[in-house]
């Protein structure tokens, strides 16, 4: 590999802000805050506004779209009408 070209890979904190929830894990991204983790070390900080614990999809409180009905709504509302 050729030096100064990619990115320091190192550990990050991400921290989900909506539920208060953080997790370590490595990452390139360029971040100007840090945090002390639970081990007391200083590690770079991302602030994040939906993770894997607040996400709909993950947490299983998905909507759900009825879209044979609204598909059926449609048909009714610009139907053709016959004299």
């Amino acid at each position: 590999m050729k030096n100064g070209i990619h990115p320091k890979y190192r550990p990050v904190v991400f921290k989900d802000m909506s539920i208060d929830y953080s997790f370590l894990t490595k990452s390139t991204v360029d971040t100007k805050e840090t945090i002390v983790w639970e081990d007391g070390k200083e590690y770079p900080l991302v602030k994040l506004e939906i993770s894997h614990k607040s996400h709909p999809f993950f947490t299983g409180k998905q909507k759900i779209l009825d879209s044979a009905g609204m598909v059926e709504k449609f048909n009714r509302r610009y139907a053709k009408k016959t004299k």
